[in-house]
């Protein structure tokens, strides 16, 4: 059965999330469990393909959809960066799946099979988009991730309605022209492979034709990973996600496209060309942009969601310019962030959900004496704010300290200055919160859901912050195992002549 595993790690999930309303008309948790049971299985089975990459030394492992060969068939592709990437978005699916628990115990059966139905869905997308080898397949899973993420949105209340509908408006533009980009690159090579399309593109990558459809990837992806300045849906859209999946929204679904741009530019395109030094040097330019725009706005916000959305477009920058940098320290760089801002956003978004369901609370100024309230909720945050400033020994010390690598070995130093500023300017906002929770004084705050017990939030929900929480530290000390074991072993080719 493991030779199945590729396929297993979306059709586990899609197969739970097709079946998940009717077993919850049965019995209303009956389908929500079994999606659960689904993301259990689907990151099992990244776990096995992990293993089977690294126990062959990078080798790709290639799964043939219908025994199709391709470039005729679709086929999953899976190596050391990739693989690292489904165990990492099934792992923050799993947790979260868990957590969303007491947010919808209320709910009737309809609510709570549609809520995990679009989540099943949102990881089925997530997870296609990291390891398939095809490029219109690629297009199916953006969808099944957008449609689903939009769902989840609006899931959130009245002012999420509005928040959905703007991402749906921007989003469609996005998926388009990947798609309009896709289509170009089909009239150019008769192909939809990647691999198969990486070696027949290389004639053509002096041609308008080929331009174009770097710019509408880098437009695409660019909308859907909320790069700036083609963040505007961002900000609202995490504010007013359902607090349950917002976690897991603000963790993974910007890595995905990012993770697809790293594709196309490093693997598929190898940035060895006129058109994408070109594309590369514009996406330094708006990350820098981002990570200075993005920090400011982040500073001025007292909702604790919308300062965590603004810091996600910085964040995004950091990726941008590590991207930019063409060469090997900013690539690990860019690679190992996107992997530590998963897990930082994702245990931030956990924390602030937990305070929203116990005291219906989410203004910055209003978390005095929490640490009394909420211990591991606070310890937390401690671990993810100082990761995201950049200290030591957590994971994103070792992200920036690559990126800075990166700047130095390719002698942009403005991007080193600018890493030093925006690391300034999160510790200021990042600091106020720790202030606010360790220093001021008590809030005086109604609990909405009293009676917590000792670890302040129910057992589902402290696990999974707590879990994160040490996988922020856990990630920090094997950081460098990560980019010698994993980064390395599956570099692009550039890197290796």
């Amino acid at each position: 059965m493991t030779q199945h595993a590729p396929v297993f790690i979306v059709l586990l999930p899609l197969t739970a999330s097709l079946l998940c309303m009717l077993f919850s008309r049965i019995s209303k948790n009956l389908g929500s469990w079994i999606v659960m049971a689904s993301i259990v299985g689907a990151f099992i089975s990244s776990l096995t393909v992990l293993q089977q990459v690294l126990s062959s030394g990078g080798q790709t492992v290639h799964y043939w959809m219908g025994g199709w060969a391709p470039p005729v068939g679709i086929e999953f592709a899976m190596d050391p960066l990739n693989s690292v990437l489904a165990v990492l978005v099934t792992a923050i699916s799993m947790l979260v799946a868990l957590y969303s628990k007491p947010f919808v115990k209320d709910e009737d059966w309809l609510h709570v099979g549609g809520y995990y139905t679009l989540f099943g869905l949102l990881t089925v997308g997530l997870c296609g988009m990291i390891i398939t080898g095809d490029v219109f397949n690629l297009y199916v899973y953006l969808e099944i991730m957008s449609l689903s993420g939009y769902g989840l949105i609006a899931l959130g209340g009245k002012k999420s309605m509005l928040a959905a509908f703007r991402y749906l408006l921007i989003g469609t533009i996005g998926a388009s022209l990947y798609l309009l980009g896709v289509g170009y690159l089909y009239a150019l090579t008769g192909t939809l492979n990647m691999a198969d399309l990486a070696a027949r593109v290389v004639p053509h990558m002096n041609s308008p034709l080929f331009a174009i459809a770097v710019a509408c990837f880098i437009i695409g992806f660019g909308i859907k990973m909320a790069l700036f300045p083609l963040h505007g849906w961002q900000p609202d859209a995490y504010t007013f996600a359902h607090p349950g999946a917002a976690a897991f929204i603000a963790g993974c679904m910007s890595k995905a496209p990012a993770y697809a741009l790293i594709r196309f530019m490093y693997y598929i395109f190898k940035v060895d060309n006129p058109v994408l030094h070109s594309a590369l040097n514009v996406l330094g330019i708006l990350g820098v942009a981002g990570i200075l725009i993005g920090s400011i706005m982040a500073m001025a916000q007292y909702d604790f969601r919308r300062m965590l959305a603004y810091s996600s477009v910085a964040q995004i920058g950091y990726i941008a310019i590590g991207l930019a940098m063409g060469n090997l320290y900013g690539f690990i760089g860019a690679v190992l962030h996107i992997i530590n801002h998963a897990l930082m956003k994702c245990s931030l978004f956990l924390v602030i959900g937990g305070i929203e369901y116990r005291f219906g609370e989410v203004n910055l100024y209003r978390l005095g004496g929490m640490n009394k309230k909420m211990t591991i909720s606070t310890i937390t945050v401690t671990l993810a704010a100082l990761s995201m400033i950049g200290l030591p020994p957590t994971a994103g010390f070792f992200s920036k300290w690559y990126l800075m690598l990166g700047a130095y070995t390719g002698q942009q130093y403005f991007y080193i200055a600018v890493l030093v500023v925006s690391s300034l300017l999160n510790a200021i906002y990042f600091f106020r919160i720790i202030e606010q929770m360790f220093i001021q004084r008590e809030a005086s705050l109604t609990e909405v859901h009293p009676h917590q017990g000792k670890l302040g939030l129910p057992f589902a929900m402290a696990l999974p912050i707590f879990i994160t929480g040490i996988g922020i530290l856990v990630l920090g000390f094997c950081s460098v195992d990560i980019v010698t074991d994993i980064i390395k072993i599956g570099l692009p080719e550039v890197f290796l002549r």
